[in-house]
């Protein structure tokens, strides 16, 4: 009996290593067919979800509550595994270089846990070479075991869209590689358990690896282009918005859209990939000058804020905004490597009071991370800007009257008292002094500037 029969007549369990974004739902997922173990070094998180809170909303408390996975932060347990599946957190240095310390890390947690029989795969993004000539001898010197004779290795890069409630683990295909026939066939027999789409046999894991990391470097040099061109067309005073839904009647017109760019995958991947092209002496020029366009992109909002209030006679130094969205993208309470944090520092460069409200980032990851912490969107008042950063589906009810609720009552200098206000704001309407800075677009352009906002956007 192969490892594949013995995992399916739960004769052998598979691990889960790593319970963030893309481990959870493995674990939770595996389990409905398999007897699992999910590790994760972080106590804090386990117990979380062994009291039914699941912190990433990947998966819905209900899921974390009902799971037979066993979940625990204690390695020994991995011990009594024989497929082991690697799903940490690959990020950057802050110079941008790989940082493959959780990766790494993982290797030799599993290494001392590692027996005969068994078959290690790695779902973390990295640059093609990383599983063979990194984790392989940590996985040797850590377990004793040779590769290839007594334990085997695959690479299966994770295509989980955080947030995505439509592109799940069970309907994404799911390309498998692994280091020879034997271990690709029982590697794509296990993920075929789960993955009612299929799987992609590629042809080396060197493959698979490279094709994940091109996969988000391809996304990000779209968006990067979108970024450019709003730049441009706010320089020309076109709406690009506008331009871009013209353009997209054209049938092979790609429909991306300009955004800041954050996150532990489309922000962080290319950087894996010019890394490793910078080692065999190639210096990338696309994909590092849509890294550039990208990361800037936070600072260039940040700008045109203070542009936009300038315009309309609002204070700088002292002044109040409030920014509605704090994580790297919509739905979703992953707060890492965001770039409105970006948007935050410039606007504090110029003295500004800077308020966040955001109703599902994580507020401890926030706090360690970046010493931000959120309001109550019922303490928000009397700001002179608005920003609306990132569009989850909690602010589509926010109406243009909530907003102008927020803004600072003093105009031309002055306070009024409550009887002068209407007459004074119907006034200072027309000249828009309600700045909004909607950088998703969720709001319509002309019905704000109807209401006397002086609306920006990408």
């Amino acid at each position: 009996m192969n490892l594949y029969e013995a995992i399916k007549n739960k004769q052998e369990k598979i691990s889960v290593i790593g319970l963030g974004y893309v481990g959870l739902p493995l674990a939770i997922s595996f389990a409905k067919v398999a007897d699992v173990v999910g590790f994760d070094i972080s106590k804090e998180k386990v117990s979380k979800y062994l009291n039914g809170i699941d912190v990433t909303k990947e998966v819905g408390d209900e899921a974390v509550k009902e799971t037979k996975a066993m979940l625990t932060w204690e390695e020994k347990h991995l011990k009594s595994c024989k497929f082991h599946i690697v799903a940490v957190p690959t990020p950057i240095n802050t110079d941008k270089t790989p940082n493959l310390n959780p990766v790494i890390s993982a290797s030799q947690i599993v290494g001392r846990n590692l027996t005969k029989g068994s078959i290690v795969v790695y779902e973390s993004t990295v640059y093609p070479g990383v599983t063979e000539e990194i984790c392989v001898p940590i996985l040797e010197r850590e377990s004793g075991l040779k590769c290839g004779v007594d334990f085997k290795v695959g690479y299966s890069p994770e295509r989980i869209n955080p947030g995505d409630k439509v592109h799940r683990l069970e309907n994404i295909v799911k390309v498998v590689s692994g280091m020879d026939e034997e271990s690709l066939e029982i590697i794509a027999k296990v993920y075929e358990l789960v993955v009612q789409a299929g799987v992609y046999k590629a042809e080396s894991i060197k493959v698979a690896e490279a094709a994940k990391v091109i996969e988000n470097s391809q996304r990000d040099i779209n968006i990067a282009f979108m970024n450019e061109l709003s730049i441009i067309f706010n320089k020309l005073g076109i709406d690009t918005k506008s331009v871009l839904e013209a353009a997209g009647t054209k049938w092979n017109f790609l429909k991306f859209t300009p955004g800041l760019v954050g996150g532990h995958c489309i922000g962080v991947d290319p950087y894996y990939l010019t890394y490793k092209a910078e080692q065999i002496g190639y210096h990338s020029q696309i994909i590092l000058a849509g890294r550039k366009i990208n990361d800037d992109m936070g600072k260039y909002v940040a700008e045109n804020v203070v542009k936009n209030m300038i315009k309309a006679d609002k204070p700088i130094k002292g002044s109040t905004v409030v920014i509605f969205g704090v994580t790297f993208k919509e739905n979703c309470p992953d707060v890492r490597n965001t770039k409105v944090v970006d948007i935050v520092k410039e606007l504090k460069e110029y003295g500004i009071n800077v308020k966040i409200v955001d109703p599902i980032a994580d507020e401890t990851d926030l706090w360690n991370t970046y010493g931000i912490k959120l309001c109550d969107p019922e303490n928000i008042k009397d700001v002179d800007a608005v920003i609306f950063a990132v569009p989850h589906e909690e602010f589509k009810n926010i109406k243009l009257d909530d907003i102008k609720k927020l803004y600072n009552k003093k105009w031309n200098g002055h306070f009024y008292e409550k009887d002068e206000v209407a007459a004074s704001l119907e006034s200072e309407n027309e000249n828009g002094k309600y700045v909004l800075i909607d950088v998703k677009g969720m709001f319509n352009r002309k019905e704000a500037e109807n209401n006397g906002f002086l609306y920006w956007r990408l």
